[in-house]
């Protein structure tokens, strides 16, 4: 029976129940969400929609990032028969307010990163949705009659014109592409079992459609998780893939072209390139199990459940679809606009064609125009677009949607993506010139890391230009052009070319590049053969950003620390900031060594591909170490410390009630602290606690220097594995790598670990407690869990005495009552408000 509204398909929600549905990162933490919980969130955001007035019909805006809330907000708002409106997580809040004031929303459910509009509206913080109907009954929840031709969303896809312009979609516009989807699936679904659960990590926002399909609709047809990652860092997606289990891929096609450059720029650095490339080729017409053995060792890199990706946003190019399938991967593909609902055709997983963007979905029809541009015609079709409170049609004569896009079908019905009909570049000589055509082959050459071709106005026609990122400082630009040129037709040949003057072009969210603004970039430079120093510009934006104020003029002389004022924190943000806008990977330590800005170029034209040297121990925490380690602390550590110094515990039962993990700090005074801060926390807490400790300092045990002889070198390495293995200790460097340090914290957290951290660094050197060095703010602030203060006293008297044995009572373990801060808070207040916590339990 055919289905009347999306809501139905919250029925798979309960069914589902306990099954884990979204998993998504909240500052160093991952949090899980359950079906079951995300239904009946939604249904209570139903509830609190109605107590707030909002009625069906009603426009409710969200804006923000992927989130299981984010879900649970746009099922609420269907469950209610209001319309939501979706908005794009980098969206300027100029545009943002024209949308809200255009579809007169009732309420804003905002995230709260997002900066402020100019215009008032009532709202919720996305971060706090569960909390704030948190009062509403959890029982499912009396939607009002919904049918097909209600309004679903209204989606705004451009964010550059004076009147915003919105599709909007029915239900029955979403459905049309789904119930397809749902009758393929159900043929395979007894084999899903066999690899249960399906995880997709998608980096597609759910502002946009597709997105939306593999995020909020599909999954719950396949019983399948969902991994939300913000980061578009190729390292920290990797390693999402081989922690989370991921099946596929959700993305756009450069990041498919980052990760392929991430896995030759890690073979070039190992030394293992050439032998790859000779595999490569020998791999070339083999079965894919072969393949898949061949390049084992990359299988391993994303772990061996992770065998698809599934592209969409954009075309996706012929040499990256080859290099991995050529390593043994699925490359999916689809096709589809917002107008239609996002999907007209997709591969399907097992019958894939090649390089096609996939067999058209039933129930929709499509043909091509004399001109080679697809026209589409169905349900799917959009019911119009919203505009100035007016509703206007999408498709034209006869129901036909003119996609303004270029393709081919074949005899196999598989269709083929050839470019934009309004990019055509029409040459004085009448020539029709695609500029895929011309990209593709400025992408082959090595000089070459990215590029777009855009048009040049020549009385009334136009000739093509390029616009080219290199692939390092000094490339010969000029030569890649020319040897390009060789392979090109003469009609094609590019005889305009520039650089572009930053790392990246500028891009839209679903990782377009903003033709616009190239095309005014390319009108303003006409006549000069260069630009000047990649980068400075956007380094300038993301430096005010992350500080707050805005840099004095950049220049490659400007010192981080005196020019810019640039603190630890904020030189963290950078790099994080940086890789994600580049999506590339910096090391931590030269990035702490950089000083300048023009070394911080320097830096971005290298990218390294090892992050830290760190090396953060996992099977500290797995059986049978954690068994032994609980063995060798109550038959060896605990005896000692109480026959050293029987300790006096003050404050345990401020602990009462309070639950694990937490984050425990505690003032430095010696190496025997850990066992006293141990002796004085409830066995909870103890069982599972993992200490930081000083990340240089290990290392050297891990790696002793080669001058000491064998005997010397080989007790340091016994040390460093009895020191991890006994105190389940993890590094936390003083002078950089501390971020990968944070996110081992969070995820020793995520596994019920409680962490003990020493804020001040280093031991102290006159008995007073040292400043509290900014991180523990920034750590405090990402893991989001209570924070138990203890002061330690006494063991400075011991050691100043040179003693080793103290009189019952002597040494002194305080305990705070817990602490909590409120998100906004910001980590330099509160390092120093923890600071206080501790200095304060002084003689109590």
């Amino acid at each position: 029976m055919q289905r009347q509204s999306l809501i139905e398909y919250l029925e798979e929600f309960r069914r589902l129940g306990e099954e884990t549905a979204y998993v998504e990162r909240r500052g160093y933490r991952r949090l899980r969400w359950t079906y079951r919980h995300v239904a009946e969130t939604a249904a209570q955001v139903a509830r609190e929609l109605e107590a707030r007035g909002v009625g069906a019909g009603d426009r409710v805006l969200l804006w923000g990032e992927n989130s299981a809330e984010w879900v649970a907000a746009f099922y609420g708002c269907l469950l209610r028969g209001a319309a939501a409106v979706p908005m794009d997580r980098i969206a300027a809040p100029d545009f943002v307010g024209r949308v809200l004031e255009q579809v007169e929303a009732k309420l804003l459910i905002c995230s709260r990163e997002r900066p402020p509009l100019a215009r008032a509206a009532p709202g919720i913080v996305l971060e706090e949705l569960a909390e704030v109907v948190g009062r509403q009954a959890r029982t499912p929840y009396s939607a009002p009659p919904v049918g097909r031709a209600d309004t679903a969303e209204i989606v705004f896809t451009s964010g550059t014109t004076a009147e915003p312009k919105g599709v909007v979609l029915t239900h029955g516009n979403i459905l049309a592409n789904l119930e397809p989807l749902e009758r393929e699936i159900q043929k395979y679904l007894k084999y899903e079992r066999l690899v249960h659960p399906l995880r997709f990590l998608n980096l597609l926002p759910l502002s946009h459609v597709f997105g939306q399909f593999l995020g909020l609709f599909v999954p719950p047809l396949l019983g399948a998780t969902v991994v939300f990652l913000e980061t578009w860092n190729p390292t920290e997606i990797q390693e999402t893939i081989r922690r989370e289990r991921v099946s596929v891929l959700v993305t756009v096609p450069r990041l498919l072209e980052t990760l392929q450059n991430k896995i030759e720029r890690d073979l070039e650095a190992e030394g293992k390139v050439d032998a790859f490339r000779k595999d490569f080729a020998a791999a070339a017409g083999q079965h894919f199990l072969r393949r898949m053995w061949r390049f084992r060792a990359i299988h391993r890199r994303f772990g061996w459940k992770f065998w698809a990706f599934l592209s969409g946003g954009a075309a996706l190019n012929a040499e990256t679809e080859t290099f991995w399938e050529r390593l043994g991967f699925a490359v999916m593909q689809g096709y589809g606009l917002t107008e239609t609902t996002s999907i007209v055709s997709v591969n399907h997983p097992l019958r894939l064609g090649k390089r096609s963007i996939g067999k058209v979905l039933p129930g929709r029809e499509v043909k091509l125009a004399e001109n080679g541009e697809i026209l589409v015609r169905g349900e799917s079709v959009a019911a119009g677009y919203w505009q100035g409170r007016e509703l206007r049609p999408v498709a034209g004569e006869e129901g036909w949607l003119h996609t303004g896009d270029l393709g081919e079908l074949d005899a196999q019905g598989n269709l083929y993506f050839k470019g934009r009909k309004k990019n055509v570049i029409v040459t004085p000589e009448g020539m029709n010139v695609y500029p895929e055509d011309l990209e593709a082959a400025l992408r082959a050459e090595p000089e070459v890391r990215e590029c777009v071709v855009v048009g040049l106005a020549r009385n009334g026609n136009a000739e093509p230009c390029a616009v080219v990122i290199p692939r390092e400082a000094g490339a010969d630009v000029e030569a890649a052009v020319r040897r390009a040129n060789a392979r090109l037709g003469e009609y094609q040949r590019i005889r305009h070319w520039l650089v572009w003057p930053e790392q990246d072009f500028p891009r839209t969210p679903t990782q377009k590049p903003r033709l616009n603004v190239i095309e005014e970039f390319v009108q303003s430079r006409l006549g000069q053969a260069r630009a000047p120093a990649a980068g400075i510009s956007q380094l300038a934006e993301l430096i005010g950003r992350i500080t707050g104020r805005t840099p004095p003029r950049l220049a490659p002389e400007a010192r981080l620390e005196t020019d810019l004022n640039l603190s630890s924190l904020d030189r963290v943000e950078l790099l994080s900031a940086l890789e994600d806008r580049y999506q590339i990977d910096l090391n931590e330590t030269r990035f702490a060594a950089a000083t300048t800005v023009g070394e911080l170029e320097a830096m971005l034209q290298q990218p390294v591909a090892r992050r830290t040297e760190y090396t953060y121990p996992r099977w500290a925490q797995r059986w049978p170490v954690s068994w032994i380690r609980l063995l060798v602390y109550y038959a060896l550590t605990w005896p000692a410390t109480l026959v050293l110094g029987w300790p006096a515990i003050r404050g345990r039962e401020k602990l009462r009630g309070l639950r694990a993990p937490v984050l425990v700090i505690a003032n430095h005074i010696s190496m025997v602290d850990i066992g006293y801060v141990l002796a004085g926390l409830p066995g909870r807490f103890r069982h599972r606690l993992a200490a930081a400790m000083e990340g240089e300092r290990l290392w050297r045990m891990r790696h002793p220097p080669r001058e000491l002889n064998w005997f010397r070198r080989w007790v340091d390495q016994l040390s460093y594995a009895l020191v991890v293995a006994l105190f389940n200790a993890f590094p936390l460097p003083q002078k950089s790598g501390f971020r990968e340090s944070f996110a081992f914290a969070g995820e020793l957290v995520d596994r019920g670990y409680s962490v003990l951290v020493f804020p001040e660094g280093v031991r102290t050197r006159d008995g007073k407690m040292a400043a509290f060095r900014a991180g523990i703010g920034l750590l405090a602030k990402n893991l989001n869990i209570p924070i138990v203060p203890v002061r330690l006293d006494g063991l400075w008297e011991l050691k100043q005495a040179r003693r080793y044995w103290a009189r019952p009572g002597m040494v002194k373990v305080t305990i705070g009552a817990p602490v909590r801060f409120a998100p906004e808070a910001e980590p330099e207040g509160i390092t120093r408000e923890l600071e206080r916590h501790v200095a304060g339990l002084s003689g109590r």
